[in-house]
């Protein structure tokens, strides 16, 4: 401390707290098209979720008939990970109109 003479008691402000943006659940979730077969999002969840086949079915059968399903929850390190591999899984090879990855978002 600088100055000259006593010294002066500090004053300490009151500061808000406010939660960081990474305190979870993160949520993973995927998107319906029509340019990925059931077939496509299955073996992708089962590797990318490392999901068993019976659970990714469920999510397959979700995500076509809700528009969407949630395929992963947790911190967010975690979810960021699922979500690139998603969007990095690539075309659908069964179909001539899959240009890349399905559609995934983080969600908080």
């Amino acid at each position: 401390m600088t100055g000259s003479g006593a010294s002066q008691p500090s004053v300490l402000e009151e500061v808000e707290i406010k939660p960081r943006k990474n305190d979870g659940p993160w949520k993973v979730v995927l998107w319906d098209d029509d340019h990925h077969t059931y077939e496509y999002v299955i073996e992708m969840l089962m590797d990318v979720c490392q999901m068993t086949w019976e659970k990714a079915f469920q999510h397959a059968v979700e995500v076509d008939t809700r528009k969407k399903t949630i395929v992963f929850s947790g911190e967010l390190e975690h979810a960021e990970f699922v979500h690139e591999r998603i969007l990095g899984y690539g075309p659908d090879p069964r179909m001539s109109s899959s240009k890349g990855s399905m559609t995934a978002t983080l969600e908080q």
